[in-house]
Parts: C-alpha cells; sequence; structure tokens
C-alpha cells in the first residue's frame, strides 16, 4: 500500500492557522479526487477542502475543534490499494491531545498538483449522506465536538455526510447548541432527514420547571473552556465563563487593537433631518424599476457615501507605513460591517461606484445573505477602501467605530427615530438621525472630513442631489 498526506493549506492570505470545524469523512471510508472531506474556519472565514487524489482513509491526525498550522499533516490516505494496516481510531473519540509530530512514510506530492482551497463549491460526492447508523454501541460512538463555526452560516451544503452516533445537525446549529450549553444528542430533532434545527436546539435550551439543589452542596466554577472539548452546559449559579479567542474573533481583535493605535483616530458627528430620505425609499419600494429588489435605508446611505467619495476623492485612500506613500484610490471596495456569532466580519462591495441603484441594491443582498448563510470568502474581505457600519439597527443613537485596517474611514449610521424639530419655521415632528465619521487623521484633516461628512448629510436631507451632484 502507499499512503499519502494531505496538508492544511495555505490560503494565500497571509494566514497562519484553521481550526477543523467538521470531517466528513472516518478511516474507512473511499475519498475521489476533488472531494470535500473537511471544514475549516481561518480567521477570515469557513471554507471546506477537497482531497486531491483517490483512495481510502487511512488517519485523520487532529479531532474536530483542534486548530491547526498550516503544513501540518491533518488526513492520510491510502491510495496504493491492497490491505491497509488497521485505521487508527477517529480522533475525535480519543482524549484531546496533540497528535504525534512525526509524519508517516509516503511518497512525495507529484507536481503540478497541490491542495488548494475551493471556495465553496462542493464535489457532487460531497454532498450525499450517508445513512444514520442505528443502535451503534454507546461505547463506539464518538463524542460531540462542537466547534464555533459561521454565523447562522453554512458554506451552503448543510450537515455533510452523518457519522456514526453523532447527531445531524448543520455548523451554525451546533455553534448555537455550543453557545447555550445544550448537548446535541439529548435534542430530539424535528428537521427532515432526522436533522437538528435552530428551534430544536432553543426548545431545549428552554429552562425547566426549576429543580433547586440541596444547599449544602456547592457547586463549582466551570473549568476554562478547551476549543477541543464537548461543550458543557454552564451551571446557572456560575460565576464565570471563559470563552476561547480564535478564529475571526482573535483576528478582528488584532485587527481592532492594530488600528485603533497605529491610525490617529477623529470622529465627527452630523445630526439632520433624513425625512426626504424615507420618502424616496417608499416611492422606490413601488418603482418599477426597482421591482424584486430590496430598497431600506441603508441602501440610499451607501449611495450618498458614493457621490460624497466622488466629490472629495482624497477620502478613498490608504496609508502606506512600508514605502512612506498615501495611495489614492481611484474605485470605491465598499465595506459593511456585519456582527455575527463568530465576530465582526466586514465583507466589500467591489467596484461599488461603478454600480447602479439596481446594481447596488443586488450586491447589497447578496453580501448580506451571503454572510448570513456563512459563504463569505476570504477574498470578498479583503480589499476594502471604505465601510459603513449601521448600529442604528440596535436602536442606538450613534458611536466612534474603529477604522478598519487599510483603509482611512469609517461611516457609524444611527437609528432613525422622529423627533421635534424646525422644519419651514415650525417646529414639526421630523424622522432624525445621527451620522458619525471616524478617519485617520494622517490622510484626512479636520476640514476634508468634515466636508466629506456634511456632504453625506446634505445628500440624505435632499437626496436630488443623488442626481445634481452625481
Amino acid at each position: 500500500m502507499t499512503i499519502r498526506e494531505f496538508k492544511m493549506p495555505d490560503v494565500g492570505e497571509g494566514l497562519t492557522e484553521a481550526e477543523i470545524l467538521k470531517w466528513y469523512v472516518q478511516p474507512g471510508d473511499t475519498v475521489t479526487d476533488g472531494q470535500v472531506v473537511i471544514e475549516v474556519e481561518t480567521a477570515k472565514a469557513a471554507v471546506e477542502l477537497p482531497i486531491p487524489f483517490d483512495g481510502t482513509v487511512h488517519e485523520l491526525r487532529f479531532p474536530e475543534g483542534t486548530t491547526v498550522a498550516v503544513g501540518e499533516v491533518i488526513i492520510t490516505v491510502n491510495v496504493g490499494g491492497g490491505a491497509a494496516p488497521e485505521a487508527p481510531a477517529a480522533p475525535a473519540a480519543e482524549p484531546v491531545a496533540a497528535p504525534a509530530a512525526a509524519p508517516a512514510a509516503e511518497e512525495p506530492e507529484p507536481e503540478g498538483r497541490q491542495p488548494v482551497l475551493v471556495g465553496y463549491g462542493v464535489a457532487a460526492s460531497a454532498t450525499k449522506r450517508r445513512a444514520r447508523k442505528s443502535a451503534a454501541p454507546a461505547e463506539s460512538a464518538a463524542p460531540e465536538a462542537v466547534a464555533p463555526v459561521v454565523p447562522e452560516q453554512l458554506n451552503g451544503h448543510g450537515h455533510g455526510p452523518a457519522v456514526a452516533g453523532r447527531p445531524l445537525a448543520k455548523p451554525p446549529v451546533r455553534k448555537l447548541a455550543k453557545d447555550l450549553g445544550v448537548d446535541l444528542a439529548t435534542v430530539t430533532p424535528t428537521g427532515p432527514d432526522g436533522i437538528i434545527t435552530r428551534e430544536d436546539v432553543h426548545r431545549a435550551a428552554a429552562p425547566a420547571p426549576a429543580v433547586e439543589a440541596p444547599a449544602a452542596v456547592p457547586v463549582p466554577a466551570p473549568a476554562p473552556v478547551q476549543a477541543e472539548a464537548p461543550a458543557l452546559a454552564v451551571p446557572s449559579d456560575a460565576r464565570e465563563t471563559r470563552i476561547p479567542i480564535k478564529g475571526v474573533r482573535k483576528a478582528t481583535a488584532a485587527a481592532m487593537v492594530g488600528s485603533a493605535f497605529t491610525a490617529p483616530h477623529v470622529t465627527e458627528f452630523i445630526t439632520f433631518d433624513i425625512t426626504r430620505t424615507m420618502k424616496l425609499v417608499d416611492e422606490l419600494k413601488s418603482d418599477k424599476d426597482m421591482a424584486g429588489l430590496r430598497v431600506n435605508p441603508l441602501l440610499l446611505i451607501a449611495k450618498a457615501v458614493l457621490v460624497a467619495i466622488k466629490r472629495n476623492p482624497d477620502v478613498n485612500a490608504a496609508w502606506d507605513e512600508a514605502a512612506q506613500e498615501i495611495v489614492l484610490k481611484h474605485y470605491v471596495n465598499l465595506g459593511i460591517a456585519a456582527a455575527t456569532p463568530r465576530g465582526l466580519i466586514v465583507p466589500n462591495i467591489k467596484d461599488a461606484h461603478a454600480q447602479t441603484l439596481p446594481d447596488l441594491s443586488r450586491s447589497l443582498s447578496e453580501l448580506v445573505s451571503t454572510a448570513r448563510e456563512g459563504k463569505t470568502t476570504p477574498a470578498a474581505m479583503q480589499g476594502g477602501t471604505f465601510t459603513i457600519t449601521n448600529v442604528g439597527v440596535f436602536g442606538v443613537d450613534t458611536g466612534t467605530p474603529i477604522i478598519n485596517p487599510g483603509e482611512s474611514a469609517i461611516l457609524a449610521v444611527g437609528a432613525i427615530r422622529f423627533q421635534p424639530w424646525v422644519h419651514k419655521g415650525k417646529v414639526k415632528p421630523r424622522q432624525v438621525t445621527t451620522l458619525a465619521l471616524s478617519f485617520d487623521h494622517r490622510l484626512i484633516d479636520g476640514e476634508l472630513g468634515s466636508k466629506f461628512l456634511a456632504d453625506i448629510a446634505a445628500i440624505l436631507e435632499q437626496p436630488k442631489r443623488l442626481i445634481t451632484w452625481a
């Protein structure tokens, strides 16, 4: 027999590690070239990896929930035919420990074929779920290992193959169960083919009639949560809970600290009457040219930002510390900050400046739905030039956002509320909002920042300027 090794690939984005979210195969399974065998989460996104050769799975080197460095062998495959030695037990069923560092003997990878990420396309063979094995012996069942995954997010292909003894659930449902301290093995599934749904998890997490423990029995504080350990229910009287910092949350924290202490932030605010824009939103919803498209205030705010950038092009820049240069961008990749259970992600709309209003609506809708479903790719979060964060959806009036690294400014959109406002000499109830612009003072001085913010507000006060200023 011939054993081949498949290593954790480098996505080419400067990432050095990834967490194993889910194995789609087990030792003894047959795999084919291009078949997706694993889902991993990098600091950017969740992605599925295909195996680059045919054969039979010999060993899974790491259990789900383990963070693995790029270049580490994660799976070995018998590609030579003939009888293979007894395959090691699946890592998920073993105590969590670092696997042996010594790699198995193998032949080198052939030239011209390197394992690469393929986005989120799944080979046909990977979408077929094996039948669940019933009545599996309890001692052979692998314990549930729930790892942080994409928010409500999946790569569009569901749960992958079932593993004997493990409940069927999509990655976001597993994440929800972990967050709520629910053991999926105790949840009754109601989804098709016995899949556990989010509603099933919420039902399982609902408080049952209280049964108080004897007062004499102290409840110890929970031990720190290990990344690779199964999720445990947190005692109701626990004083602390520890959550591992990894994946997107870890990357975001590092980026925000780097931005906050590298770029000198200045934040300016403007409060104004946005009533006319809100009326235009209602009119566009019934416009035949916008039929079937989502029209909301964020769409027109994004368009106003693009027009204001055109009027103030020096705003759209980046600071190159290594070259000691200011890089003016003649295109706008418009980022939209999205808060998700995995952490903050900022995908961006490429060349948003060149899009018509219907095109921009489609792009925004696709960006939001992609983020919710977990299909956001690392490439979609690279190359942004300006970001909008809509804190108003949480009922927040304004904030002082931190600039996305590599950009010059970020706009926070506050809640839109009816307030008493002087309109045409009389106090009337008008729809009012506050915008906050944080900008890098190395790139944007007070005058430019003020003019830019005032232009955005002026457009939204009189949306006909979307035409006259465009």
